[in-house]
């Protein structure tokens, strides 16, 4: 037994990279070019490496290696809500294009609260990441200035903002807005609610924007729109919603929930109610989470591309991280959202 193998005390310690080396009957700097630059190293030597690798349970201390290289294998993935699903999509298109770069995500998740935002990007600066993500609440744009003062790329994801200040991927979500507001006006209804989230999130008002939109194409106008304020994206924010839809008179024959958490919860409430959907209340929701479709009353939802978006987002962010300064330019990108009807808007 050897000193790679226990301490003074006694107890296990981690092989280092000087016993792999001794084990496998090369230099030092022969282990760190098979782990590093394989392709420098002959076939058998890297198989004696890797088989002292094994032997040994030798792993690669990161933070060494980073201090060595002056930069992070780690990206920061900041959102607002890890419970809704459309966030966990956004990660996981994130996690397939850093994985197939060799890197990892960590993933934060600030429960829309805007001073969590800040102490996660604080973290990010701190263990200096190679670059964030941030689809954040805070709509001054705090968490990725202290970002750009620490000379941390990031990108912008669901927040479309001007070229000029960062790259950002998003939906237009005025145009989803008017697909929802549009497929319920051709279907008949002229009253029309909208469950809307916290005012300080611009996707919330640009759903409205489109909605209102297809009000005043048909005729309508802003003030002919029904609007019930909850403070939360979340199921039982819809539920709350949905009681207090019902003691509306009159009541609207439709409603668009500005995302789906929020018209899950509305239709549980207005279906214990004994309110039929869709053939009394027609509902829309937004993002097209997996829920929508398995929901007792398939969802009628504006589909948002959450995976497509993490994974655009991700290769712009390496792009930006492995680019010089002076040759990088900021990008927006802009998708276009998909209405997907189903039962719970088909009623009339």
């Amino acid at each position: 037994m050897t000193a790679a193998d226990t301490g003074a005390d006694g107890a296990d310690m981690a092989a280092g990279i000087k016993d792999v080396a001794r084990e496998a009957g090369v230099s030092v700097g022969t282990v760190s070019n098979v782990i590093n630059r394989p392709d420098r190293v002959s076939d058998e030597v890297r198989a004696r490496v890797h088989a002292a690798i094994r032997s040994l349970g030798y792993v690669r201390s990161e933070s060494a290696r980073q201090l060595r290289a002056g930069r992070s294998r780690m990206l920061g993935l900041l959102v607002m809500d890890t419970a809704n699903p459309f966030f966990a999509a956004l990660a996981r298109g994130a996690e397939d294009v850093a994985r197939r770069a060799d890197l990892g995500v960590m993933v934060c998740n600030s429960a829309e609260d805007v001073s969590a935002e800040e102490s996660y990007v604080s973290l990010f600066a701190e263990q200096r990441v190679r670059g964030a993500l941030l689809a954040t609440t805070d709509p001054r744009g705090t968490p990725w200035r202290l970002l750009g003062r620490q000379g941390i790329p990031f990108v912008l994801v669901d927040r479309v903002v001007d070229e000029a200040e960062a790259c950002s991927v998003a939906v237009d979500d005025v145009a989803g807005g008017l697909l929802a507001g549009r497929h319920l006006l051709d279907a008949g209804h002229r009253r029309v609610a909208y469950v809307r989230g916290p005012d300080r999130l611009q996707q919330v008002r640009d759903r409205r924007t489109g909605l209102v939109r297809a009000l005043e194409e048909a005729g309508g106008a802003a003030d002919d729109l029904v609007e019930l304020d909850v403070d939360r994206l979340d199921v039982g924010a819809g539920r709350d919603a949905g009681a207090r839809l019902l003691g509306l008179a009159p009541r609207p024959t439709a409603v668009f929930c500005a995302n789906d958490l929020l018209a899950l919860g509305l239709l549980q409430t207005v279906h214990a109610a004994g309110v039929r959907v869709p053939e009394d209340l027609a509902v829309v929701g937004y993002d097209d989470i997996e829920f929508a479709e398995a929901s007792l009353i398939p969802l009628t939802s504006v589909r948002q591309p959450a995976a497509e978006m993490g994974r655009l987002a991700t290769e712009l962010l390496l792009e930006e991280s492995g680019a010089a300064p002076e040759e990088h330019r900021h990008r927006r990108i802009v998708l276009q959202p998909e209405l997907v009807v189903r039962r719970s808007s088909l009623g009339r």
